[in-house]
C-alpha cells in the first residue's frame, strides 16, 4: 500500500521528528512526505552547526536551526521552498526510480531536469528549448538507512529567498574552491526562474502526480492518525540545543581534509598518549560512518599507524581514504 502523508506545520523540528517517526514506523509499502519549514538552516546529521550557519544572525532574525538524521550540507528552508521524503523498505528502496519522480515533476513544470553529483537535481532549461551548457541547482537530496528501512529525502526550490539563503549558510571558501564556484547563490537557483508564476501547489501537485504515475495509486495518511504523544517527544529531541548544537568541548588538535565524497574534520582531545575525546563533523552522505569515528578512534594511542589501522578496520571506501590520510600525517 502506497501512502501520501501532507502537513500544514511549518516547524521544522516538528516536521523533522514527523519524518524520523515515520522512518522507525513505517513497515511496508511506499510512502511520500510533503513537509515546508519557514526561515529555517538545516544541517546534516554530522556537521558543526557554528561552522555552517550564521547562527546568531538567523536567530536575530527569528529563525530556526534544526539538524537532521541523514548525512549531506547545510540547507536553507523557506516557505518558497518544498521539501519531499521518501520512505521505503531496504528491498523496495530504487534511487534511480526515485529521482525519477522529482525530474518527472519537473517534466511536468516544462523544466529539463537531471541528477548530477553527489546529490543535486539540476535545472538546464525549459522542455524543448536548447539545454544550458551548465545546470543550476534547485534540489539537494540526503539519504538515511537502517536495516530494514531506506529514506531519501530533498528539497525542491520553488521561489525561495536567495538573498537568505546566502545570508544565513556560512559554506567553506575549501568547500567553494572544490566545487569550482563562487559563491552559494551562483550554484542555485529556483524553478520559478523559469516560470515567474509557479506555485507551491503547483509544484505540490506535479510532485504528487508524479509519483502516483511512476508508483500506482496512493492513500493519504492523515497526521492525526498517527502517535501525538510519540512525535512530541522526538520534537522536543529536535528542539534541544544538544541536539542541534552537539558538544562544544576543548580540543588539543584539529585536523580537516576534503576528499572526493565530502569534507572532514576531526577535533582531537588527548593525555598520555592516548585519545581520550574525538569529535567528527562532515557533510559526507554516510551518516553513519562519519559515527562510527569516534567510536574507532577514542582511546586509540595518539600515532598515525594506530589511528589509521583503526579507521581502515571499518572497511569502506572511505575509511581506507582516512587511513591512507592519518597514516600520511607521521604522528
Amino acid at each position: 500500500m502506497n501512502r501520501l502523508i501532507l502537513t500544514n506545520s511549518n516547524d521544522p523540528w516538528h516536521n523533522l521528528a514527523l519524518e524520523e517517526y515515520l522512518f522507525d514506523t513505517h513497515k511496508e509499502g511506499f510512502l511520500l512526505y510533503l513537509w515546508q519549514n519557514q526561515n529555517t538552516v538545516v544541517i546534516g546529521r554530522n556537521q558543526n552547526a557554528w561552522k555552517e550557519c550564521r547562527l546568531s544572525l538567523l536567530e536575530q532574525d527569528g529563525g530556526r536551526l534544526a539538524r537532521r538524521t541523514s548525512g549531506g550540507g547545510a540547507v536553507f528552508h523557506d516557505l518558497g521552498n518544498l521539501n519531499f521524503t521518501f520512505l521505503t523498505s531496504r528491498t523496495g528502496y530504487d534511487l534511480p526510480r526515485q529521482l525519477s519522480v522529482i525530474t518527472g515533476t519537473a517534466r511536468e513544470l516544462g523544466i529539463d531536469a537531471r541528477f548530477t553529483g553527489r546529490n543535486d537535481i539540476l535545472a538546464f532549461g525549459k522542455t524543448g528549448e536548447a539545454p544550458a551548457e551548465c545546470g543550476a541547482k534547485f534540489s539537494g537530496n540526503a539519504f538515511r538507512f537502517s536495516r530494514t528501512a531506506g529514506l531519501h529525502h530533498g528539497t525542491l526550490l520553488v521561489h525561495a529567498d536567495m538573498q537568505k539563503l546566502a545570508k544565513y549558510l556560512a559554506p567553506s571558501k575549501d568547500k567553494l574552491t572544490a566545487k569550482g564556484v563562487e559563491s552559494v547563490r551562483a550554484r542555485v537557483c529556483n524553478l520559478s526562474d523559469f516560470y515567474p508564476s509557479l506555485t507551491i501547489e503547483e509544484v505540490r501537485t506535479a510532485v504528487i502526480h508524479a509519483f502516483t504515475k511512476e508508483y500506482g495509486p496512493a492513500e493519504t495518511l492523515l497526521e492525526e492518525e498517527l502517535d501525538r504523544e510519540a512525535i512530541s517527544r522526538i520534537t522536543q529531541k529536535h528542539a534541544s540545543r544538544e541536539w542541534r548544537l552537539g558538544e562544544t568541548p576543548a580540543f588539543d588538535m584539529e585536523l580537516y581534509n576534503r576528499f572526493s565524497w565530502g569534507a572532514l574534520e576531526l577535533q582531537l582531545s588527548f593525555s598520555r598518549g592516548k585519545l581520550t575525546a574525538v569529535r567528527a563533523y562532515s557533510d559526507a552522505m554516510d551518516e553513519a560512518f562519519v559515527l562510527s569515528l569516534p567510536e574507532v578512534l577514542t582511546g586509540c594511542a595518539f600515532e598515525s599507524r594506530a589511528m589509521a589501522d583503526a579507521v581502515g578496520a571499518l572497511a569502506t571506501p572511505e575509511a581506507q581514504d582516512v587511513a591512507a590520510w592519518l597514516l600520511e600525517k607521521g604522528f
